[in-house]
């Protein structure tokens, strides 16, 4: 409610609102004015019956009228007589403390309160010596207390250095509640913006954090900036491999600037390696930027994404963010497993045979029960043909099915695919071919519900598979809109350019019959359009893993036609791209987590190992060590230990005691076996995450203050804080009581009935 508002309420009901808010209704006549109530209806009755004796000409409706605004009257006259009033717990005088928590963060800098800091609004506010601090005290024993992530007490708002790097509001509630458990608290005055960003917390939360104690808050600074870019989000992969490109997903958000052109610059450790210029989103748009970026070295990379600050600027401290990317720099092991040759599995070959990162371990079926092993690390891999256990097969980080029919893998192996994916968290690729899904017999088998792709039941495998697939005269393959920006489909130096180079591909010839898309399957190229599109790339998540689909059986075509130039690298960098995808985030049999890649100062970290077998099960009862490397050079070791909630879960929770970037090595020891796994995190703080969404968030304070039985105030109307924190039932209390029978209303209401009633009987020429 309005200041205006509320002062006219209390005019005409003689309280302020939140007396009745917080009030119960009572009658305090005792039973002599219940009888003298009666006495005078009794008597009042010939004036209804007068109304009754109108003089000639009066209607029925006449008399409808005055009896009901005498009635009414009367009954405002009774109501009088009982002696409404309200009951309430209020604060005793000064017997109680009032905790006044200030956000110390530095958030509260920003210079956007018509132009003064909010840091100064609250220094105003608070001032010892002014009327709200004044008022307060007189009522209740102060006690100031300051916060960013934990409370702290204050001797005074002036000396505070608004300097926090982090703002933390239940940590806060919890600690005051915490520091004053003896003392009788009436409840706690938040003066802050309501820039949480503490990680999410449980429903209710915060709620919980305040117990019964009623919060009061008061909301500084403003909802929306007159001129900002804020670079909202950016999404990397967790990992990738060297020599390929990371693709980095930007989100922009602006005010006062849609439209506009800026200026986006990536750098990897301090190193530009792009820029391009973007125009920003619509108020209240949503889309995210896709950004190459060029892995060239290995190791944990920071990516820094920022925006060239503009002059007319209001905060520039949000135009930059960071995020880490573990580039690998190894050899990934993938099962190609076909058929029956053809050149699709020879160009395929020939296009990563260049990569050093990927290795295509090929198991081509030349005859009947007869394979030819290309690629193979020694004499004994692959011997017997397709794994037919857990630890060989999921030594790989995925497989390739090509024209292979599903009656050639026997059940368990079918089987042993389908956990590929889901619980080994590998990837896995079905291209077309005559053998291939439903021509294949794939459909109803534990891989046809792995794949995106929705397969009819086709004829049985094995009977007459020498016909082709579906045949198509002019297959155009283009992206789709998911696909447009995605790392798999850019075949040229920009996303732009990449599009443009779609268009001018040659056309493919075959595809497979497939129904449709599963729900939740992602396609990224397709051909045709509207219900005719076909999809010729897709993908979906399945366990742990990815599942992408290829029905078609001659991409060699990008290569070969003629129309292709004998040095043209598209069809290279497409396979290359698709694979080092496919593999970049198949987990190893140790993976680290971490609970935040950034930390605030005093903030820990929780360290996390999923330690896997060569089968992937769960290993217990390993011994499981981090190995942290700080950003001085030094080593500390922490040591890991199972959670019990699952096997080959081990956490520890680590202080860091440096600003910078940490390294975490674990190394699991399960019976004479060891392996390990890298992550990283950085503790910072600069408190940069304060200027992020750092407008005033009023809906939040003002749910905390519903919610737990206070009130939310802005500068403006936090004159009415002393007059409304007193009626608390939190503390030591007393009850007041307040009448109600003498409110100027009361008499307004009386004077309005009574001349209702008279010039209706004017207007009707009743008088």
């Amino acid at each position: 409610m309005g200041a205006v508002l509320a002062s006219v309420f209390e005019f005409l009901f003689k309280y302020r609102p939140v007396v009745f808010e917080r009030g119960e209704l009572v009658f305090t006549a005792g039973p002599t004015t219940y009888a003298v109530v009666a006495l005078g209806l009794l008597l009042a009755l010939p004036a209804f019956v007068g109304t009754a004796r109108l003089r000639a000409g009066a209607t029925r409706r006449d008399r409808v009228v005055l009896l009901t605004l005498r009635a009414l009257a009367l009954l405002v006259l009774a109501g009088c007589l009982f002696r409404p009033a309200l009951l309430l717990s209020a604060a005793a005088p000064q017997r109680n403390v009032l905790a006044v928590l200030v956000d110390d963060s530095r958030s509260m800098r920003i210079a956007d309160a018509d132009g003064r800091p909010r840091a100064e609004v609250v220094q105003r506010l608070l001032d010892p010596a002014g009327p709200l601090v004044r008022q307060l005290g007189d009522r209740f024993t102060l006690r100031t207390f300051a916060f960013s992530q934990e409370a702290a007490r204050a001797p005074d708002v002036n000396a505070l250095a608004f300097d926090g790097s982090r703002s933390r509001v239940e940590a806060a509630l919890r600690s005051v509640r915490q520091q004053l458990a003896g003392v009788p608290l009436a409840g706690i005055v938040l003066v802050t913006d309501g820039a949480d960003n503490a990680p999410a917390a449980p429903a209710g939360a915060l709620v919980g954090a305040a117990g019964e104690v009623p919060v009061y808050t008061v909301g500084v600074g403003g909802a929306r900036f007159a001129r900002d870019i804020e670079v909202a989000r950016i999404d990397v992969p967790a990992h990738a491999l060297r020599g390929g490109t990371i693709a980095a997903d930007v989100t922009l958000t602006q005010s006062g600037l849609a439209g506009e052109q800026a200026q986006l610059i990536v750098e990897d450790e301090g190193r530009v390696v792009a820029s391009q210029s973007v125009a920003l989103p619509r108020d209240g748009e949503v889309r995210p930027i896709r950004v190459p970026i060029p892995a060239t070295e290995a190791g944990v990379r920071r990516i820094t994404v920022r925006v060239v600050p503009r002059t007319d600027e209001q905060l520039v401290e949000n135009n930059a963010r960071e995020a880490l990317v573990g580039v690998r720099d190894r050899r990934e092991r993938i099962l190609y497993v076909e058929g029956e040759p053809r050149f699709e599995f020879k160009f395929l070959r020939r296009a990563v045979a260049g990569d050093e990162q990927l290795q295509v371990v090929g198991l081509q079926r030349t005859a009947e029960d007869k394979f030819l092993r290309l690629g193979v690390d020694d004499s004994t891999q692959l011997r017997a043909g397709f794994p037919t256990t857990r630890e060989e097969l999921f030594a790989y980080r995925a497989v390739i099915l090509g024209s292979i029919e599903a009656s050639y893998f026997t059940a368990e192996q079918l089987r042993l695919l389908a956990d590929f994916v889901s619980e080994r968290g590998g990837g896995l690729l079905a291209l077309g071919g005559r053998r291939s899904f439903r021509e294949g017999g794939w459909a109803g088998t534990p891989v046809g519900e792995v794949l995106p792709l929705l397969l009819d039941e086709g004829q049985p495998s094995g009977e007459d598979t020498d016909g082709p697939p579906t045949f198509l005269a002019e297959l155009h393959v283009m992206p789709t809109p998911a696909g447009l920006g995605h790392a798999v489909t850019q075949v040229a130096a920009t996303p732009e350019a990449s599009a443009e180079r779609w268009k001018t591909l040659p056309a493919l010839t075959t595809v497979n019959r497939v129904r449709g898309l599963k729900p939740g399957a992602v396609t990224l190229l397709a051909a045709g359009s509207g219900d005719e599109e076909t999809p010729v790339l897709a993908y979906q998540r399945y366990g742990r893993g990815v599942a992408m689909a290829l029905p078609v059986q001659d991409t060699w075509l990008w290569q070969m036609h003629a129309d292709i130039a004998v040095d043209d690298q598209t069809h290279e960098r497409f396979w290359r791209q698709l694979l080092r995808w496919l593999v970049s985030d198949v987990p190893d049999r140790e993976t680290v987590l971490t609970s935040a890649e950034r930390l605030g100062a005093g903030e820990p970290v929780t360290l996390r190992a999923d330690v896997r077998d060569s089968a992937f099960h769960g290993v217990r009862g390993a011994t499981v060590v981090a190995h942290v490397t700080t950003p001085s050079g030094a080593v500390r070791d922490v040591p890991l230990t199972a959670t019990g909630e699952a096997d080959g879960d081990y956490r520890a929770l680590f202080m860091p005691a440096e600003d910078g970037e940490h390294l975490v090595r674990v190394t699991a020891d399960a019976g004479g076996e060891q392996t390990s796994a890298t992550a990283a995190f950085v503790r910072s703080s600069d408190g940069a995450e304060e200027y992020f969404e750092a407008g005033l968030r009023a809906p939040f304070l003002q749910r905390l203050a519903d919610e737990t039985g206070g009130r939310y105030y802005t500068p403006a109307t936090a004159s009415a804080l002393p007059r409304d924190v007193v009626y608390t039932r939190s503390g030591n209390t007393v009850l007041e009581r307040k009448e109600l029978w003498d409110m100027p209303v009361v008499l307004l209401v009386l004077v309005g009935l009574l001349g209702a009633e008279w010039g209706y009987r004017r207007a009707r020429g009743l008088v």
